[in-house]
């Protein structure tokens, strides 16, 4: 049978007032009252039982009201007392002192005081604003709130679950609500419902785990989830698959960060999510509902209330535990909270540790018999955690104290606690420290491979603990090796370190150690610390003997790789240093820092070249200026990727296949598309970049090319700019490459410089800013162009350790 709708999904949507206003006010005033009440009596029996049922209706419902509101004002009240306001009687009236001063309804008050004090998460969501004047009110949602967790107080999830739909949601247009407790196997059980038919309910009072529907969808994620209408691929209360249905807001309801269960808000038409405000006060109420779910409900009678949990039903459970076991009682505050624990019932295990007999414990409070439990994090501080969320606390290891003739005395003790009912059970377990250790011991020495031994030397009797045993490879019923017959037992090359050993302990009659290694009968070779020490009777006689051995065959291993380790890196240290010392020498043998300058041509040309600060930064950086047989004058720089032997042997090729090519008379594009097939094809795995340009001293026109490399700076009229940069992709990125050529006459006064990134290249910022600083550092006039580049080089502002080459040329 499919599940009915939620009441009202059928009417038309938006006929539920004005839903989704946070501040929605209060409850509907109560229907008028049935036609013949106070009349005449009605005709028919059923007529004048109905109206009796309406008046006892109206009466119900007017009496809960009147008692949240009770609830509430006593709230307010005792808050007022712990102010220091009076007792009960004094604090109730000054509360209407307040109020009529205040020109607020009683009621109004008491719950702008609640929230005040309260600073929890329904605070939280309906934050109250300091008043701008006389004549202020209450935000609607503050009292809705407030009176909502006031009539959740001590009800059971059924009627909590009715007064949050009538005193919270339905403000909110909410037309149902469902309240699911959770199991600790993923089901849910549905604890409390409003506004769903009867039979609905019934059919939903138990989902297994497994089931796809929303409440256990938030029960798995713990997070609040919005749907604008119920999802087709789960199942929800109050929806028939495949039927249109009304927004759903399913949030988890939490105790203590604890998820106990899910609220589930149903509304009966499709609506866009609640404001921040409203969402925020959805989450107080689920937490509101959650308490109702902490603490399971005793049935009516006495009886079973002793059965659920009283003390003397958990007097019986305490005296069947091994361990000492104290059964607590809650003592409250007009408050209602824990103010102490009463000790209902101490077991026969329990042993006092002030030495005290169980007996005189029982009626005294917990902070008395244990004043030191109240320490932060002690005994007490978990009692009320666990008595107020029901969540157990164990600690295998925790400080237990009573005073001693007023002398505080602590212990360690594996500590439980648990709520039954209304009732705490603390257990604890005092370790008995030398027992503890002595337990420990054997462990120890078995994760660390150490055994001990003593000898007597009066006796001749001698004691090896098990682990010592294993470690020379014996079984546990032969017969202990003597210290001085070590020597039997050790290697032939560690006679002289054992030989020592022994002397110092037995003839000198010191402490000694040393390493050897042992044979073991099983032929297995262990590499065994030994440490002994005497013991000497009067007169400085030798009685005893007492030592250890450890097994460090790992230790010596590991020690051994290290050693060969480092031997392999020192190899490769030094290979690394000689590849690197021979590319330097390269490089310094193919280009010198700074050679003469010198005029070809016409032309003045001056270079210089900056190696990297490292030498294990050996580049690739290159240039070359000649003079052709033609008269025209070769003039380049690139950069090869990379640093080292490898980048110093591709910066030859590049450059000698350069100087070759260009006596072809070629122009610079041609070379460049030459030279990268060269990089491509001839060298290996060489990427580099490049400027090449030919000068002609009878026409005074530079022709230039790149390919992938920044653009050469000119110099003119004491104005610096970089030349627009022609089309062309660095040497060795494919087989085949075009590059475009440029043109520039050059003039009397002109200076060109052509550079590699070592001289701009900057970690902090691109590429374009660290050229326009170049541009304004070249354009700073200088007396000559060998003062120039060493200026440049002296004041550039690389930070990247590269090499940097240099050419700087001018017209004679």
């Amino acid at each position: 049978m499919a599940p009915a709708a939620v009441p009202g999904q059928a009417r038309a949507c938006g006929a539920t007032g004005s839903p989704g206003n946070a501040e929605a006010s209060g409850d509907a005033e109560a229907p008028a009252d049935a036609p013949g009440e106070g009349g005449e009596p009605a005709g028919r029996g059923v007529e004048a039982l109905a109206v009796v049922v309406e008046r006892l209706r109206r009466d119900i419902a007017l009496a809960q009201r009147s008692a949240d509101a009770k609830v509430m004002i006593a709230l307010a009240a005792g808050i007022l007392v712990e102010r220091g306001h009076g007792g009960p009687s004094e604090a109730a009236r000054h509360l209407e002192r307040l109020a009529e001063a205040a020109r607020l309804p009683l009621l109004e008050l008491a719950a702008d005081i609640v929230n005040a004090a309260a600073r929890d998460a329904v605070a939280e969501a309906c934050p109250v604003t300091p008043p701008a004047g006389s004549g202020r009110r209450v935000p609607p949602s503050v009292l809705r709130l407030r009176s909502a967790e006031a009539s959740a107080l001590g009800s059971d999830p059924q009627t909590a679950t009715e007064s949050l739909l009538a005193q919270a949601l339905a403000p909110l247009g909410a037309g149902a609500l469902a309240l699911w407790a959770a199991g600790a196997d993923g089901s849910v059980t549905l604890a409390g419902h409003a506004g769903f038919p009867p039979g609905e309910a019934e059919r939903w009072r138990y989902v297994p785990p497994g089931v796809r529907t929303l409440a256990q969808r938030a029960l798995t994620s713990r997070q609040h989830h919005w749907y604008d209408s119920p999802p087709a691929d789960a199942l929800s209360i109050g929806h028939s698959p495949g039927a249109a249905g009304g927004s759903r807001s399913v949030l988890p309801a939490r105790v203590a960060g604890r998820v106990l269960g899910v609220l589930e808000v149903c509304w009966p038409c499709p609506r866009p999510p609640l404001p921040a405000a409203a969402q925020r006060q959805m989450a107080a109420l689920a937490d509101i509902a959650a308490h109702t779910l902490s603490e399971p409900r005793a049935a009516a009678s006495g009886a079973a209330v002793e059965q659920s949990g009283g003390p003397g039903s958990m007097a019986g459970l305490a005296e069947g535990l091994l361990d000492a076991a104290l059964v607590l009682q809650p003592v409250l505050d007009d408050g209602g909270e824990v103010a102490d624990f009463r000790i209902a019932h101490a077991n026969e295990h329990f042993s006092d540790p002030a030495g005290r007999d169980r007996t005189a414990l029982i009626g005294m409070r917990l902070l008395e018999a244990y004043p030191l439990s109240a320490e932060d994090g002690g005994l007490y501080e978990r009692a009320v955690r666990v008595h107020s969320t029901g969540e157990p606390f164990r600690a295998e290891r925790m400080v237990v104290g009573a005073l001693i003739e007023g002398e505080p005395t602590r212990a360690l003790a594996a500590v439980g606690i648990g709520r039954h009912g209304d009732a705490v059970l603390l257990t604890w377990r005092v370790e008995d420290e030398a027992r503890r250790l002595a337990a420990l011991s054997p462990h120890a020495q078995r994760l660390a491979r150490i055994g001990g031994f003593e000898e007597n030397l009066v006796t001749g009797e001698i004691l090896w603990n098990a682990e010592l045993f294993a470690l020379h490879g014996l079984e546990p019923t032969a017969a202990p090796l003597p210290l001085e017959r070590l020597g039997q037992r050790a290697h032939p090359d560690d006679s002289v370190a054992v030989g020592r050993f022994l002397r110092a302990v037995l003839h000198h009659r010191q402490p000694a150690s040393t390493v050897f290694r042992l044979r073991r009968p099983d032929g297995i070779v262990r590499h065994m610390r030994v440490v002994a020490e005497p013991v000497t009777g009067p007169g400085g006689t030798l009685v005893a003997l007492r030592g250890a051995y450890q097994d460090v065959s790992a230790q010596h291993w590991t020690e051994v790789a290290l050693a060969a380790t480092r031997d392999r890196l020192a190899d490769s240290e030094e290979l690394a240093a000689e590849r690197d010392r021979l590319a330097l020498e390269l490089q310094r043998a193919i280009m010198p820092h700074a050679p003469a300058p010198f005029d070809a041509s016409g032309l003045r040309v001056a270079v210089r070249y900056r190696p990297a600060e490292k030498d294990h930064l050996v580049g690739g950086d290159w240039y070359d200026a000649v003079v052709l047989p033609s008269k025209r004058v070769l003039l380049a720089v690139g950069d090869v990727a990379g640093h080292g032997i490898e980048a110093a042997k591709g910066m030859v090729v590049l450059r000698n296949a350069l100087r070759g090519l260009a006596v072809t008379g070629a122009g610079p594009a041609r070379l460049l598309g030459w030279l990268n097939a060269v990089a491509h094809h001839l060298a290996e795995q060489v990427t580099a970049t490049a400027v090449c340009g030919i000068y002609d001293p009878r026409t005074r026109v530079l022709r230039w090319a790149r390919a992938g490399h920044p653009p050469p700076a000119l110099v003119r009229d004491g104005v610096a700019t970089a030349l627009p940069l022609p089309p062309g992709i660095l040497l060795g990125a494919l087989a085949e490459a075009h590059y475009e050529e440029r043109e520039l006459p050059l003039r009397d006064g002109d200076r060109l410089l052509m550079y590699t990134d070592g001289l701009i290249e900057r970690r902090d910022r691109s590429v374009e800013r660290s050229l326009e600083q170049l541009l304004t550092a070249v354009g700073t006039p200088a007396l000559d162009l060998d003062e120039h580049l060493d200026r440049l080089l002296t004041h550039s502002r690389s930070d990247t350790d590269d090499d940097t080459c240099l050419i700087g040329i001018q017209p004679g």
